[in-house]
């Protein structure tokens, strides 16, 4: 047998011997060969093929794939049959009733859920078809930016604003498992609690409603709405942090190692029900306490509201969908609360108060008050609550109220200006200037300054000498003027110059007063014209040379409110 041949295997027992020729076994070996090669080929394109998932084979079978060549090209969902918006809280609520209506399997969901900030919404131009924000009163807010939603029944949740803080201080505001805004208000003025943190009204339900209710409880405290707005200012004026999210702010509260921090740091603060329970359920280091102000309940609901170019069956349906049980698991209460008040129905009545609060400007301030103590104070007057009263009897009350504003960063003085006698000063000083809680004749200086205003008495038969006393004064408070402070002089008259030694034309104050300005250390003129008499023109002119403001109460009933506007013009932004 030769090299090149194949052995030939003996045939079988009982087989007999091999039917081929010679030299078939030959053939038949290089067949089988080429046949085994052929499937292996054809095996390899075939699975080559299929790998590339197509009907032609790879240019460069042996070159692994790029990777963009093996990711599947994905197509852009089209819009959302249904946009929603609905207040963070409640997210999570609508999320899961929306997923249901998603068909299994299907990546494009027709209903997208977002969660934003009420005020957010209301002020912003792209349209949800369905809103869920977590107050009704949004809605007329809305519908003046030309946002037109229409109510599907009754809220979907509800939850009451509470207030609430570490449990440190809960014995400061919380009495039988209630609390009150004006316990809260005499509290901070008084200096029994350290710390208040407030949302920002504009943006924030719990900054809205809160600041709503502040407001009615000092309304219910006086007949004259003048102090009422004083008495909630002095809230503002206090706070601590006045723009606070409230998911940010309880996670902030979540994050402090002990309740020492947080009291003086964060302090009392409003806050949902729902988002109070699920701060406790978290088990945090600090602990809260909360209970709901009885002179001022309100209440965050959830309406459901469906926009004009909404698809109503689908936005009925989710509707339908969004469960009782999902709502209370969630925290929120699925009946509304007793005892909360209704809210105004037009949205001024909501925004002017929120915009005052939230426009309202911190400062470090240094404040002059000049006071006329002239003999026209003694004038009888009727109040707003319809007494028998006098002039000078009304600033005793509006002015011992408005000595509360200001907060323990400001430096103030008082004096008197009136003259009785041909030799007598033009002013007196009642109370040194200085820091307002130091000592100030053995006493600290709001209270000096609370004492003096209760004291006050004008002089019979004393003359005005008006622009006198504002040109010293507007002098001695330029030399207390300093880089980071607002130094301002507010003057409260019910007259016009006149009748003392120190009378002086208009045109000759005015040049006087504008040759005394230093752009370097400004000191603008807040003044507030009491009564008919009042010269307006003048104190318009001493406003507007200094960049301050002038403010009527033509009313003398109407002084504490027209304090009050001159107390907002100075904290104002421009």
């Amino acid at each position: 047998m030769s090299d090149n041949e194949w052995p030939r295997p003996a045939p079988p027992p009982g087989d007999g011997e091999w039917g081929e020729p010679p030299h078939a076994p030959h053939r038949i070996v290089i067949s089988t060969v080429l046949v085994l090669v052929v499937l292996l080929v054809a095996g390899g394109v075939t699975w080559q093929l299929m790998r590339n998932g197509s009907s032609q084979p790879a240019a460069q079978a042996s070159a692994p794939p790029s990777p963009a060549a093996t990711q599947p090209s994905v197509t852009p969902c089209p819009d959302p049959e249904l946009t929603v918006v609905v207040a963070p809280e409640i997210e999570p609520v609508v999320k899961e009733a929306a997923d249901t209506l998603n068909p299994d399997g299907q990546r494009c969901a027709p209903i997208t859920v977002r969660a934003e900030e009420p005020g957010v919404t209301a002020a912003a131009a792209a349209r949800a078809d369905v809103w869920v924000p977590s107050s009704s009163a949004w809605l007329p807010i809305a519908a003046e930016n030309g946002a037109a939603y229409t109510v599907s029944g009754k809220p979907v949740a509800y939850s009451p604003v509470l207030l609430a803080g570490p449990e440190a201080v809960g014995s400061l505001y919380i009495e039988d498992g209630k609390s009150a805004w004006t316990s809260l208000i005499q509290g901070i003025a008084g200096g029994r609690i350290p710390s208040v943190t407030m949302p920002d009204p504009l943006r924030s339900t719990v900054g809205l409603l809160s600041v709503h209710g502040v407001n009615t409880a000092t309304a219910r405290t006086t007949p004259d709405a003048g102090i009422a707005q004083l008495r909630a200012l002095t809230l503002r004026s206090r706070v601590n942090v006045a723009g606070a999210d409230q998911a940010s702010l309880l996670n902030r509260m979540a994050g402090q190692p002990d309740s020492s921090t947080a009291v003086y740091e964060i302090g009392i603060f409003p806050v949902t029900e729902q988002q109070f329970r699920a701060y406790e359920k978290a088990n945090h280091p600090v602990r809260l306490v909360a209970a709901p102000p009885v002179d001022g309940r309100v209440e965050a609901d959830y309406p459901y509201a469906i926009s004009k170019s909404a698809k109503k069956d689908l936005a009925e349906s989710l509707r339908a969908a969004i469960g009782k049980s999902a709502v209370t698991a969630a925290g929120f209460r699925t009946e509304p609360t007793a005892g909360a008040m209704r809210l105004p129905g037009r949205a001024a009545q909501l925004l002017a108060p929120a915009r005052q609060w939230s426009q309202y400007q911190k400062l470090e301030d240094q404040v002059l008050l000049l006071i006329d103590s002239s003999g026209s104070m003694n004038e009888k007057i009727t109040d707003r609550g319809g007494r028998s009263t006098t002039k000078a009897e009304l600033l005793r009350q509006s002015g011992a109220t408005a000595a509360e504003l200001f907060d323990d960063d400001t430096n103030i003085g008082m004096w008197f200006f009136g003259s009785a006698g041909r030799g007598g000063p033009a002013h007196t000083e009642q109370v040194s200037f200085g820091p307002i809680n130091s000592d100030a004749g053995g006493k600290p200086r709001r209270a000096a300054l609370v004492d003096a205003i209760k004291a006050y008495k004008p002089q019979a038969g004393a003359g005005t000498p008006l622009y006198q006393a504002v040109l010293d004064g507007v002098s001695a408070m330029r030399e207390q003027a300093k880089p980071g402070t607002v130094t301002t002089v507010v003057v409260l008259t019910d007259g016009a110059d006149g009748g003392s030694r120190f009378a002086m034309s208009q045109p000759e104050f005015l040049k006087r007063l504008a040759a005394g300005q230093d752009p370097q250390r400004p000191v603008p003129i807040f003044a507030v014209g009491y009564g008919p008499a009042a010269n307006t023109a003048a104190l318009q002119g001493m406003a507007k040379a200094t960049g301050g403001k002038a403010i009527e109460a033509r009313n003398p009933a109407d002084l504490a409110g027209a304090m009050a506007q001159a107390f907002l013009a100075a904290h104002t932004r421009s």
